[in-house]
């Protein structure tokens, strides 16, 4: 006798004139195809989509900064001139630079009577400050107005993420235009490093911050002292990590196949008591009418 290899077959055919189609059947799996190709979409979907994953580690990331920072700072002074607007830069390293003039810009606002400092300017990781001032002014005013919108403050590379939220820009749209014209204004900044790995792991350098302030007029035994705009800052050794990834395709084939296998059982189950109900009644009426 020839060895048949049909009798491995675990998948054994019914014949079709032993099958019995039905309207519930039918209704059923109309219902069960719809189920399985929203939840086929849905999952496509998920899987074509990147998500984002964050975890906390203690390091520096970007060691080949050569332990430098870079700064982005646009900020409006609608009530002081351009000329006494200035720039001041202060670390623990020793660095002390008045009226920093390197990538910045000043432009006259309100017919020359207010100011708009944009600059980008290096700092070093160490605790320090920088702060916008009439310090590097030839003459000092004797009521300089202090009164400011902070347009943008952030540090590092400029990051596009539009799953995650993150204080990159923490002070942007800070609104001080009325406050007291004398007083000046703090900073508190605690800056987080923050590492973003795109899927190709093309790392961004970046960090964000979080921000507390005071407003203040301050006292000397010579008289009141000059306001200024101070920005104090320092460093978190906690770093953030972003990385995008995406659902490998192992998981999404097998996520598909417990989705069709599972709803197909399920609506076998469910077609077959409705089934075996429907004869049990049909007999019980047999029974009463004869």
């Amino acid at each position: 006798m020839p060895f048949d290899v049909r009798r491995f077959d675990i998948y054994r055919k019914v014949p079709k004139d032993l099958t019995q189609p039905t309207y519930t059947g039918a209704f059923i799996s109309i219902l069960c195809c719809v189920f399985i190709l929203f939840l086929f979409l849905s999952e496509l979907t998920g899987f074509i989509a990147t998500e984002i994953v964050n975890e906390l580690y203690v390091d520096d990331p970007d060691k080949d900064s050569g332990g430098k920072i870079e700064v982005s700072l646009n900020i409006t002074l609608p009530n002081l001139h351009c000329d006494l607007v200035g720039l001041d830069i202060q670390d623990e390293m020793g660095r002390h630079e008045v009226g920093h003039i390197e990538n910045s810009m000043k432009i006259p606002l309100n017919q020359g009577a207010g100011c708009r400092f944009e600059g980008e300017f290096i700092i070093n990781k160490v605790p320090g400050n920088f702060h916008v001032s009439t310090h590097s002014a030839s003459a000092q005013p004797q009521n300089p107005d202090m009164t400011h919108f902070i347009h943008k403050l952030a540090f590092g590379d400029k990051l596009q993420m539009h799953q995650e939220k993150g204080a990159f820009n923490a002070l942007g749209g800070a609104d001080r235009l009325a406050s007291n014209p004398l007083a000046s204004h703090d900073y508190i900044l605690k800056i987080v490093p923050t590492v973003y790995e795109d899927l190709s792991g093309k790392q961004k350098f970046s960090y964000q911050y979080t921000v507390a302030n005071k407003e203040y007029v301050a006292y000397s035994h010579t008289g009141r002292i000059v306001p200024a705009i101070w920005f104090r800052y320092d460093l978190s050794p906690i770093t953030v990590k972003y990385t995008e990834r995406r659902q490998p395709f192992y998981r999404f084939i097998t996520t598909i196949c417990a989705i069709v296998g599972g709803t197909f059982t399920v609506a076998g189950i469910i077609d077959s008591c409705i089934f075996t109900a429907s004869e049990a009644w049909k007999k019980i009426q047999i029974g009463k009418m004869s």
